[in-house]
């Protein structure tokens, strides 16, 4: 595989501390040996491949999903848990500039629907995912902020304004200065649901292999056969499902198109109700500010608190010293009265974005059979989920009976500066940080 960060992104060092593999055990799956076959080849096991694969397997097509480390263990199973509305990394009226109203409002369906899918199969599953929080709030880092929030709730059906004074009020008291809340999306525990799905997706009939990284994919009569360590895989279909953990030559076409930022998030020990008292934060609502490289946050139901931020743009052990050192530094800021709590877990993983800035779920182009889903710009929970399902309809040959954006159907442009594309990010970065004061 050619991957743009050096080998330490991809290593298990930035995932080392992450909260979530303390609360759930995975299987140990087996290691992809043999000539093996399979109608649908699924390469990565996270949100987005182990939707399909379930889906494909309810609807008896065999799958093998292949992982490079196991199924969860890339993004999927390190986020910060926000299932909730988004995917693009365009306003609303970005979306409908771009591609016009009526697909604009066909996105925002599909956002919808996301949240809801993931919902329903968090129900059907019976995956207990520790859920909470009735919808997601941004809070107004700015009262220009405020200001932008005010005139966006009246283009959002059922969003609540909060002003600053009404903040500690709600239980949400803080260096903001007003708040708006979308009453769609809740909050949850990533690792158990990627590794429910996986459950589910193991007894429907798919096989799932872990430490099986796809090698060269060859065209050949009725299909792919795709290189492994220990052997092949045959598949008439594959599906690339590997997002902020592509390679540049799996398949060749993605080379370009996607781009991997780095988010690094925090988890405190559990918090006293004096504790919280303290700061004001009682709140169990997921929350995020509205700074363009912004910080993300919620009181879990164990009173853990969660604090995140994106702004990454280098993987080695330095850089990933940094990040953890600058993603305490603004919790201390933004909570001062939990500067002396303990934040044991500490961990990294790559967000993934598109040139066009949106989510892509679609065939790609020049190569029959072969489908690609993925840049859900830090959004994954919902969407990545979402553009699973997607996949195992186009892959069956159906159009797909969800809400299916032309947006999402667009193939990824390619980014200027190829391999180097990440010399682009410290100017956009720093733009961003300008937006923001």
């Amino acid at each position: 595989m050619r991957r743009i960060f050096s080998t330490f992104a991809y290593s298990d060092a930035p995932r080392d501390g992450c909260w979530w593999d303390e609360t759930e055990t995975r299987p140990d799956w087996p290691e992809a040996r043999g000539d093996l076959r399979a109608d649908v080849a699924v390469i990565g096991g996270g949100f987005t491949g182990l939707s399909a694969a379930l889906h494909l397997a309810e609807a008896g097509v065999s799958v093998a999903v292949l992982d490079a480390e196991y199924p969860g263990w890339g993004a999927s199973g390190r986020n910060g848990g926000f299932c909730c509305l988004g995917g693009s990394f365009m306003e609303g009226s970005g979306l409908t500039a771009r591609y016009g109203a009526e697909q604009a409002q066909v996105f925002r369906a599909a956002e919808v629907a996301a949240v809801d899918l993931v919902a329903g199969l968090l129900a059907r599953l019976g995956i207990d995912a520790d859920t909470h929080s009735r919808g997601e709030t941004q809070m107004a880092h700015s009262r220009r902020a405020m200001d932008r929030l005010r005139r966006a709730a009246q283009d959002k059906p059922g969003a609540v304004l909060t002003e600053a004074a009404d903040l500690a009020a709600q239980g949400m008291a803080g260096p903001f200065h007003g708040a708006l809340t979308v009453p769609v999306g809740f909050g949850l525990n990533p690792r158990k649901y990627v590794l429910g799905l996986a459950r589910a997706a193991a007894q429907a009939g798919a096989d799932l292999y872990q430490k099986s990284p796809a090698g060269r994919i060859e065209k050949i009569a009725g299909g792919h056969r795709i290189a492994l360590p220990q052997g092949s895989l045959t598949a008439e279909t594959v599906l690339i499902c590997t997002n902020g953990y592509s390679s540049e030559d799996v398949p060749g076409w993605l080379a370009g198109r996607y781009m991997p930022a780095q988010s690094t998030v925090l988890v405190t020990r559990p918090l006293s109700d004096d504790e919280l008292a303290a700061q004001g934060w009682t709140s169990d609502q997921m929350a995020y500010d509205t700074r363009n490289l912004l910080h993300y946050f919620r009181l879990m139901p164990d009173r853990r608190f969660l604090f995140g931020m994106r702004g990454g743009m280098m993987s080695s052990p330095r850089a990933e010293a940094a990040a953890r050192a600058r993603t305490r530094r603004d919790f201390e800021r933004m909570f001062p009265a939990w500067r002396t709590v303990e934040s044991p877990y500490m961990w990294s993983g790559m967000v993934c974005m598109a040139a066009n800035l949106v989510p892509f779920a679609g065939p790609v182009p020049g190569t029959t059979g072969m489908f690609a889903g993925l840049a859900y710009h830090g959004n994954g929970v919902a969407m990545g989920s979402y553009s699973g399902r997607l996949l195992a309809d186009l892959a069956q040959g159906r159009t797909p009976e969800l809400p299916y954006p032309e947006p999402m159907q667009r193939p990824m442009r390619r980014f200027p500066l190829g391999r180097a594309r990440r010399a682009l990010m410290p100017p956009l970065y720093a733009a961003m940080a300008l937006g923001d004061l």
